[in-house]
């Protein structure tokens, strides 16, 4: 078969795209990627060997400025209506999207023509380009069991994927705890403050001193956390990067961060309990951060009672009672089979 698959914006959107797509060709499918200017480069160098990129004029309509929303509904709708005419010529048999404004002019073009259309949504809160999509589609994969935001007056079917994560997570699913008192804290750049300033001072007031920490953070700031922790006699690790992120989540026996949909996956599918901090501009990570702690594998803490009084006294706690962590790693597994359930439905 000849499958189209439309992503672009991010990083989140553009991993799972690109590994269903390997998926697919070693399945023996035509494959085209179609992505935006953004996230081309990451595309061309990750994309399986015989499949064919396109590129998509779009951008994110989420802009306050009114004019430049303009602009962003006038890239998509130029998009749509070139792929409209592309797929009078060269019709796929399928089309998968990955979210994201980039992937809405093809869903569109594939309405137009009745192409089967599947779409993946990453988030346990359904976004808003997906949203907006679904009115063209049959099929929606999700990440998470339970998603919030599918309208429920809607003739699409849902189907409960999982998403995928990098091999090396794979091959390291359901690893037990090392229980050698390790911390992973990790924010990324987006929002990465409100730990850099709370994590360090709690820790700095736990019971137990012989904690070592692996802390991740923007890079103005690596110099500043390193000082407090030597300061303070722990054992830290301060890196602006960190570029084996499966190794890191697999030697810690408890990781503190933000919930985007990638991260709490993989934490799911090596199985690490948590303490959960969603960005408070964003519900998509509330909810990731929700369905995490519903499994039971850790907490799901807003940013406003996010505190280092209330951090200290969990961190004592938890490191007081190792098999309460044991506990939280086996309920916070989650086989991920996502590659595969996802070539499978599109396939069928």
């Amino acid at each position: 078969m000849k499958i189209w698959i439309a992503t672009g914006g991010t990083g989140g959107h553009v991993f799972p795209a690109l590994s269903v797509a390997k998926e697919l060709e070693k399945r023996g499918h035509k494959i085209t990627i179609s992505t935006d200017g953004r996230v081309m480069k990451m595309v061309k160098d990750g994309k399986p060997d015989k499949a064919r990129v396109a590129f998509i004029w779009a951008a994110g309509v989420g802009a306050k400025s009114k004019i430049k929303q303009i602009i962003a509904l006038a890239k998509i709708g130029v998009s749509a209506l070139a792929l409209i005419l592309r797929f009078a010529l060269l019709r796929p048999d399928r089309l998968v999207a990955f979210g994201g404004y980039a992937s809405v002019p093809a869903v569109f073009a594939a309405h137009v023509w009745k192409i089967p259309t599947y779409l993946h949504e990453q988030n346990a809160a359904i976004g808003r380009a997906n949203k907006f999509s679904m009115r063209w589609v049959k099929t929606l994969m999700t990440s998470f069991e339970y998603v919030d935001g599918i309208p429920n007056k809607t003739n699409v079917r849902v189907v409960y994927t999982g998403l995928p994560v990098r091999d090396d997570f794979i091959k390291n699913a359901n690893a037990p705890l090392k229980h050698e008192n390790k911390i992973l804290i990790t924010g990324g750049s987006l929002g990465a403050q409100i730990l850099d300033e709370i994590v360090p001072v709690a820790i700095a007031g736990m019971k137990n001193k012989k904690i070592f920490i692996t802390h991740q953070t923007r890079p103005e700031n690596v110099e500043k956390l390193q000082r407090f922790y030597a300061s303070h006699k722990i054992h830290a690790n301060v890196l602006s990067f960190i570029r084996d992120m499966a190794s890191s989540i697999i030697d810690a026996d408890l990781v503190i961060g933000r919930s985007g949909a990638s991260t709490v996956v993989e934490l799911e599918t090596i199985g690490r309990p948590a303490i959960l901090v969603p960005l408070n501009i964003n519900p998509d990570q509330a909810a990731n951060a929700a369905s995490f702690a519903k499994l039971g594998g850790g907490f799901d803490i807003e940013q406003s009672k996010f505190t280092a009084k209330w951090l200290t006294s969990t961190l004592d706690d938890l490191f007081d009672n190792p098999t309460r962590l044991d506990k939280m790693a086996k309920k916070s597994y989650v086989e991920n089979l996502a590659v595969q359930k996802i070539a499978d439905t599109i396939t069928k």
